[in-house]
């Protein structure tokens, strides 16, 4: 195990298969990387549950061997790392990027034949580094372990975590911090900013070769189609509006959704700022470098479409050889999103509030609901898993507007001619009894940069592991914190 690349036995009983695909595209998507060197890597977190979806055995390897692969010190046979090459507009102004501490050591075929990103965050520069370190610290790590698999408990397309480790060195940030590397498992890493690296390049036919390459590995469905490159965006709009819905629905706040974390792939990607809103506020912004709130929680339906049209934009060129009708497919395209999202919205709020059919007023009752949240500073997770268990008893309950709501309430669900209590149960399985708490986060990162304690990391996310079912796992984990408006999560970058 002291050689850089694992030994064919190891990389065999580890159970790699790497099939990398990116990297036989023409150069200009990407750059040669190699992972730095680090001091002395150690396992901080193993995501057995996900190795194990993914066909990886990762009990085979000692924690030292466990270390060096997931820093990047032993590479799986098969593997050729590289750095991507994006672009991306940054809180509205454009920029080209690319991978600055990232590096993808390639993609894994899992046994269902799924092909997957398997990404190094934080492993050292690479030819995109633009004069940063192109390291991590250990809280921003983590906060993306924790949040990522929070996610996809609930059920929300995102990217995966399966391991943290720190480098035993320092990375400097406004103060000393400890080194940590995340390896991030994708459907891919391309993402909206891909397409405008190209388009800003004038490099139409390898924009070509980029949309080819996405729809056969992402929408597969419409490689044969008649105006492939008008319903390949089409699609991205589908699923990045059923996307934003969900967010919306689990209160969750991306805290950066500039184009460059946006994934045509339509999962959640780069937990930067990210947190979940407690009380219902939708001004509400944690991150500490979006003091204009542009990405705060009621504005990230709009972001979205914004993000979606910087898309359009750099598929131009293959909407059609002429620039006024590519924008007339394009417009025409994005306008449907408004409809999509709020299909989507809408949808997923009927569930919440346990409706089995459809009414005209439906969107009247949601709406008075949110307002009386919003009035009276209800927390919006617990008031939807509140309703969710039946008759609320809390004082905060009790005032004649909730009163005269919840009336209006159970008299549209009896309309839907189902048993109460089948509709609490259905309700249930939306509304999560359990999300990651915004103190219990940062009690859980504190403990493991401060005291190298990982143990209420540990317990933190056995609670969140179901959280659409009420367990003992859960004692403490339900109830905001009292000071939650003073908040505020940093990118870590």
């Amino acid at each position: 195990m002291d050689n850089l690349t694992m030994s064919i036995a190891d990389h065999n009983a580890v159970g790699w298969r790497f099939d990398n695909t990116y990297s036989r595209l023409p150069n200009v998507f990407f750059m040669q990387a190699r992972p730095a060197t680090v001091r002395e890597p150690k396992v901080s977190v193993l995501n057995f549950r996900l190795a194990d979806e993914l066909g990886l055995n990762l009990s085979v390897l000692s924690p030292e061997a466990a270390a060096n692969l997931f820093a990047g010190q032993l590479l799986p046979d098969g593997c050729q790392p590289i750095a991507q090459a994006y672009a991306g507009h940054q809180y509205g102004h454009f920029t080209m990027l690319g991978d600055g501490r990232a590096i993808l050591l390639g993609e894994h075929r899992t046994p269902s034949n799924r092909l997957v990103d398997i990404q190094l965050k934080g492993a050292g520069q690479t030819q995109f580094s633009r004069r940063g370190d192109g390291r991590a610290a250990l809280g921003p790590m983590l906060r993306e372990y924790l949040i990522s698999e929070a996610m996809a408990a609930l059920g929300i397309p995102t990217t995966r975590s399966l391991a943290v480790v720190t480098t035993g060195e320092q990375v400097y940030r406004a103060t000393a911090l400890r080194g940590a590397i995340l390896t991030r498992v994708a459907a891919s890493h391309i993402r909206v900013g891909t397409f405008e690296y190209m388009a800003a390049r004038q490099d139409d036919e390898n924009l070509q070769v980029l949309a080819d390459y996405t729809i056969a590995r992402h929408y597969p469905q419409l490689v044969d189609a008649p105006r492939k490159y008008a319903e390949f965006l089409r699609a991205v709009i589908d699923r990045q509006a059923a996307l934003i819905a969900q967010w919306q629905m689990v209160g969750f706040i991306h805290g950066v959704m500039n184009t460059d974390n946006m994934a045509i792939s339509g999962e959640t990607i780069d937990y930067g700022p990210c947190a979940f809103m407690n009380v219902y506020r939708p001004e509400t912004v944690f991150s500490s470098i979006d003091q204009n709130g542009r990405y705060a929680y009621g504005n990230q339906p709009a972001i979205v479409q914004w993000n979606l049209a910087r898309f359009a934009e750099a598929l131009l060129p293959l909407l059609d050889v002429n620039q006024e009708p590519a924008v007339s497919i394009a417009t025409e395209i994005l306008g449907e999103y408004p409809t999509l999202f709020q299909q989507y919205w809408l949808a997923g709020m009927r569930k919440k509030l346990g409706l089995k059919t459809d009414e005209a007023d439906d969107m009247g009752l949601i709406q008075s609901l949110l307002d009386w949240m919003q009035t009276s500073r209800a927390d919006f997770t617990n008031t939807f898993r509140d309703l969710s268990e039946g008759l609320p008893t809390a004082e905060r309950y009790q005032d004649s507007g909730f009163q005269t709501w919840y009336s209006r309430w159970q008299e549209r669900m009896s309309r839907d001619g189902v048993p109460i209590t089948e509709a609490y149960t259905r309700m249930q399985a939306v509304n999560p009894a359990v999300i990651p708490r915004n103190h219990r986060v940062e009690e859980a990162l504190s403990a493991a940069e401060q005291q190298d304690d990982l143990s209420v990391l540990h317990r933190l996310l056995a609670a969140l592991t179901s959280p659409y079912q009420t367990s003992v796992d859960q004692t403490g984990y339900r109830d905001p914190s009292p000071d939650d408006g003073h908040y505020q999560t940093f990118c870590g970058t």
